[in-house]
């Protein structure tokens, strides 16, 4: 990765425009929104994720009226459901000039969202930003002290910060019913193969689409399946280890961990560069935790976290929690007792609650649930792990969420 690294001076020169600047820009909106009133917004990033999205904030009452997106697959279908009145792009850019947009939903690739966010926030725009929230600790550190220059209202797609149950599971650690946690076990398992589907070529702007990544012919795979490359990602680490570690965090009140130990490689998912297994330690100063993924295996399919605390352990995963009091003898690995507690709903991750906490916040201008300094706490812990698995060694974070020391 030290080929493609931006230099910390890079950033703040790319930014230097923003600032102040923002405030003054001739398309800042200072709307005051009534509860009832229709938020138009536009989509830089129009794929399977985006578009699910854009149904989602439509039955919310949000009007669509700008599409972009580098191949054109995408952008005919996210237009189809914006509706016939909606403007497609594929410069980004252009749709920010937009005065009629209020807010815009990013969710591009990782390696654009430092870019498509600042120039978001020099359009005077609020923005919804898919995690995770940054390809590097200094983008995400450069994205904070940027957003807080302005009033724009930023949401980082973290859903598990307006799940119900997520904040009563939060609840029961608050009131100690834990006692003191020691270790933290963050899993996600699924089996998945390398499938990549076609791509017209012919509607794709793939220079547009590597952007300021390093140049690179088009490769299919790259294209479709961009997580699993270093250049446009954190890979599995900051994907899915962006919400896990945001709940840990947020439940034990961390804001960053001591160092990061990793080992991880592709096993299954070749030619893909992050690794498709791995697990990684995090020291706190007060807990541990670790986090293993694995993609070539349904066991305990889907993702899980346990909290291990001196008088009992939470579990939960999607489909709900359960709380066991100490100690657990006689029972046995096999056998397990009965919960104290149990609640299994379902759905704990549903985005409808997120979106429309994001809402509400640009119509009353709070601040949402998942802010920027938050996505950027959840996704600088797993960049650390990452520096450990490429440098094959112990990462330490120094106090100042910047500093990485090998």
């Amino acid at each position: 990765m030290d080929s493609n690294e931006m230099t910390r001076r890079g950033f703040l020169g790319r930014s230097a425009a923003v600032g102040l600047g923002v405030l003054a820009h001739p398309s800042f909106s200072g709307k005051v929104f009534g509860a009832n009133d229709r938020i138009i917004m536009g989509i830089i990033g129009a794929g399977g994720m985006g578009r699910g999205h854009m149904e989602n904030f439509k039955d919310q009452g949000v009007e669509w009226a700008a599409v972009c997106d580098v191949y054109g697959i995408h952008l005919d279908a996210g237009l189809e459901i914006a509706g016939p009145e909606a403007k497609g792009y594929t410069d980004h850019r252009k749709l920010l000039e937009r005065k009629d947009i209020e807010a815009v939903l990013i969710a591009t690739p990782d390696h654009w969202h430092h870019d498509h966010l600042l120039d978001a926030l020099r359009a005077g725009k609020d923005v919804y930003c898919e995690k995770p929230l940054s390809w590097s600790i200094e983008q995400g550190a450069n994205m904070v002290a940027e957003v807080r220059k302005t009033d724009r209202i930023v949401q980082v797609g973290m859903q598990r910060r307006s799940s119900a149950m997520v904040q009563e599971c939060k609840q029961i650690i608050d009131q100690g019913t834990l006692g003191e946690i020691n270790l933290v076990r963050a899993e996600w398992y699924w089996n998945l193969n390398v499938k990549p589907r076609p791509v017209i070529v012919d509607k794709l702007d793939w220079a547009r689409f590597v952007g300021p990544a390093k140049a690179q012919p088009f490769e299919l795979i790259k294209f479709r399946n961009w997580r699993w490359f270093w250049d446009f990602s954190g890979g599995n680490m900051t994907d899915q280890g962006t919400h896990l570690i945001d709940v840990i965090q947020w439940f034990t009140g961390a804001t960053q961990p001591v160092a990061a130990s990793c080992y991880g490689a592709v096993y299954k998912l070749r030619p893909a560069e992050t690794p498709d297994t791995f697990s990684t330690i995090f020291e706190y100063p007060k807990f541990m935790a670790t986090w293993t993924l694995a993609y070539m295996n349904s066991f305990q399919n889907g993702w899980g976290i346990v909290f291990q605390g001196q008088k009992g352990t939470l579990e939960l995963c999607e489909q709900g929690y359960r709380f066991y009091q100490e100690p657990w003898a006689p029972n046995t690995r096999w056998n397990r007792p009965e919960p104290a507690i149990e609640k299994l709903p379902g759905g704990l991750t549903q985005t409808p609650p997120h979106i429309k906490n994001f809402l509400d916040c640009v119509r009353s201008r709070k601040q949402p649930n998942a802010t920027i300094e938050l996505g950027h706490q959840a996704v600088r812990t797993l960049h650390l792990a990452n520096i450990a698995h490429h440098k094959q060694a112990r990462a330490v974070l120094g106090e100042d969420g910047l500093t990485v020391t090998v």
